[in-house]
């Protein structure tokens, strides 16, 4: 049998990278990585965060939910949060879930999709081979 041709998936060491452009390359999938894993957080968990983060280029990155001033002032003060506050977290909890039912819809939607092209792939193969006879293909 032939050795395998990639690297696969591998566990990386968790040291500084070396190379400049390898660094760049490695924070910027790493930054959408943390952001994707943050919004799963806050979707299933019903969370308010805050990640912030300044690239090795001195440029802000950041990630918030639901607002800034929520995420800061419960920081500061986690016992207390003011009326205002109390209701830009409902408002942005109630875009979150309206999204996240749209989401859902949308992704029946493409299952569905799917399916019927499955179907539809399927009753034409069954087709032409009705119309070949079961003799291989047309030659021209």
């Amino acid at each position: 049998m032939e050795g395998k041709k990639t690297a696969g998936c591998q566990k990386i060491p968790l040291e500084k990278i070396e190379k400049e452009a390898a660094r760049y390359a490695s924070f910027s999938k790493r930054r959408l990585s943390l952001y994707k894993k943050a919004s799963e957080l806050v979707r299933e968990c019903d969370v308010d965060l805050g990640i912030f983060i300044s690239s090795q280029t001195g440029k802000p990155y950041s990630f918030v939910h639901p607002t800034t001033n929520v995420v800061i002032d419960r920081f500061i003060n986690p016992t207390t949060i003011d009326l205002g506050a109390q209701l830009a977290v409902a408002e942005a909890r109630n875009k979150v879930i309206q999204n996240n039912e749209r989401l859902n819809e949308f992704d029946a939607r493409e299952k569905a999709a799917k399916k019927k092209i499955r179907s539809m792939d399927q009753m034409n193969e069954a087709r032409v081979k009705r119309l070949v006879g079961g003799h291989g293909p047309i030659q021209c």
